[in-house]
């Protein structure tokens, strides 16, 4: 099992010099990260490394091991060779085609049944007063109440996303990026967890 910890930079492309087309990419800088502690199925019931990354600042550590580091996670699977204390760095991810990569998306907030759901407007003539409502939801006598699930305004976003079968495009080495095709769900400097498959 391969995985690491990255921040995500933004979007470029990138021109193949053999065919000429053209590739829409997203930059992710990788966090180099040190593992705190190996989880085995003899002792904890599974197997997970933890890793620590971007140390963080003297104000904020605290006196346990893992207050050196801004982001602490846990990587389920088997990690063949890793012992507490060793590090992890981008050149783990060379020789791979396809990953599996977790973000959290934007957070926009309460939003209604047109942004949320993709509700249809209501008619905007004068007589109308459903122009941007979600409309009847209700139900009759029987059962007399809204059904859990019904699509309604709420909170939009901000949920954990995860994407198989994302083509890895480039790995640096030597600035530690990683550029894979396609979009990555979440805002610019969110952490994003790139698996193998």
């Amino acid at each position: 099992m391969k995985a690491v910890i990255s921040r995500k930079i933004g979007m470029t492309r990138v021109i193949c010099p053999e065919t000429g087309r053209m590739t829409p990419v997203t930059i992710l800088k990788v966090v180099d990260m040190e593992v705190l502690q190996v989880k085995t199925i003899e002792i904890d019931g599974y197997s997970a490394v933890v890793v620590g990354g971007e140390k963080s600042t003297k104000k904020l550590q605290r006196k346990n091991l893992s207050g050196r580091f801004g982001i602490i996670r846990e990587l389920p699977g088997e990690f063949e060779g890793i012992e507490k204390g060793a590090s992890i760095d981008v050149s783990i991810m060379e020789g791979l085609k396809k990953v599996a990569i977790t973000s959290v998306s934007k957070g926009r907030g309460f939003a209604g049944v047109i942004k949320r759901h993709k509700f249809s407007r209501g008619p905007e003539t004068h007589g109308s007063t459903h122009h941007r409502e979600p409309g009847s939801v209700g139900m009759c006598a029987k059962p007399g109440k809204v059904l859990k699930g019904k699509k309604l305004p709420g909170h939009y976003g901000n949920r954990q996303i995860t994407r198989r079968n994302v083509e890895l495009v480039m790995v640096d080495k030597e600035k530690g990026l990683i550029a894979l095709k396609g979009a990555v769900a979440g805002a610019t400097k969110g952490i994003v967890i790139i698996k193998e498959q």
